[in-house]
């Protein structure tokens, strides 16, 4: 018997599942090539990497699970969370963290959620409202996960802000900047920045058709399938790219990555083909990270200096105990 070790972490999942769930998304697939002449596509020699890459990564964790008292005898659970995003720029100066957005949350569906203020900081109020069918702990979860979003798309304008910034002080034309903003998930709701790519380093659906899927196990390290279209949810143009792995597992350093499906198709293959002379100049190795390659380098200490600043977790769920402590029972 043949088999292979992932050198992805289980703890975190799986890299691929054992068994792709079929979208059923539209999918167009002769943007960049015919159907009938798909096939890996090599690096292009004459494409070099950007001046500079901007990495944007997010990370949440909850700090306690509440209950909202809204009359008496009668409570709402509630989510209290940390959360920050923040960007890596690497350039000819070396890798440089830009300023982090770093809140906390309240996140409860009752109407009598107010902001908690700890020694440790002040929790915000988030309100949501109750979905039909849908457990209370996975409504919380995802206001919670919106928060981080949106954190995340001001942690990725401020970077670029702060990247362009120099330019506008020498009076130069920010079109001719040479730069890539890579965010680390989906590019949902972030999809007009420019010179921008998702960065997806999980599968869970199977987007193309068996026949050319199965071209996805045969790429080297370096090489894409074409550039094609998802239409629904959301209209985005992606392709796969293998990173520089160890041989094993099929889809081993497989990635999917993803760009604005409102630019021109010639725009979207430039993008594509950068990503390939880009994304896997900091693709990790094993013994370094237990999420290579898909786990870039960049994105892994990012990940680690904002779970830093948000505070020792100790610290901060005995500061809510003891502002809980000292309010009436409107928060237990």
């Amino acid at each position: 018997m043949k088999f292979a070790v992932e050198a992805w972490d289980p703890s975190y999942g799986a890299s691929v599942e054992s068994e792709l769930n079929e979208s059923a998304a539209e999918v167009v697939l002769d943007v960049e090539q015919p159907v009938q002449q798909w096939c890996p596509v090599d690096p292009d020699p004459a494409v070099a990497p950007p001046e500079a890459v901007l990495f944007v990564d997010g990370v949440r964790r909850v700090d306690a699970q509440v209950w909202v008292e809204e009359e008496p005898g009668l409570a709402s659970p509630a989510l209290c969370a940390s959360y920050a995003a923040g960007a890596v720029c690497c350039c000819r100066e070396g890798a440089h963290l830009l300023p982090p957005e770093v809140r906390r949350g309240v996140f409860s569906t009752a109407e009598a959620t107010t902001d908690i203020v700890t020694g440790a900081g002040a929790y915000q109020a988030h309100h949501t409202t109750e979905r039909p069918g849908v457990a209370p702990g996975q409504v919380l979860s995802s206001a919670l996960q919106r928060a981080l979003a949106d954190t995340e798309f001001v942690a990725a304008t401020v970077a670029r802000a702060a990247h362009l910034a120099p330019l506008d002080g020498a009076g130069l034309d920010h079109a001719a900047v040479d730069d890539l903003l890579v965010l680390d998930g989906s590019l949902r709701g972030r999809q007009h920045l420019p010179r921008t790519i998702g960065y997806v380093k999980t599968h869970h659906s199977s987007y193309l058709p068996a026949q050319l899927g199965a071209m996805i196990a045969t790429l080297a390290a370096g090489q894409r399938t074409p550039v094609f279209r998802i239409e629904a949810p959301w209209r985005r143009h992606t392709w796969y790219l293998r990173l520089p792995c160890r041989p094993g597992a099929p889809w081993a350093g497989i990635v999917r990555v993803e760009c604005s499906a409102e630019l021109a198709t010639a725009d979207a293959v430039t993008l594509a083909s950068r990503s390939q002379v880009t994304l896997g100049r900091f693709a990790s190795v094993e013994f370094k990270d237990s999420r290579a390659p898909q786990n870039l380098y960049p994105i892994a200490g990012l990940e680690r200096e904002l779970r830093r600043r948000l505070g020792d977790p100790n610290l901060v769920y005995r500061a809510l105990r003891r502002a809980a402590a000292e309010r009436e029972p409107a928060v237990i």
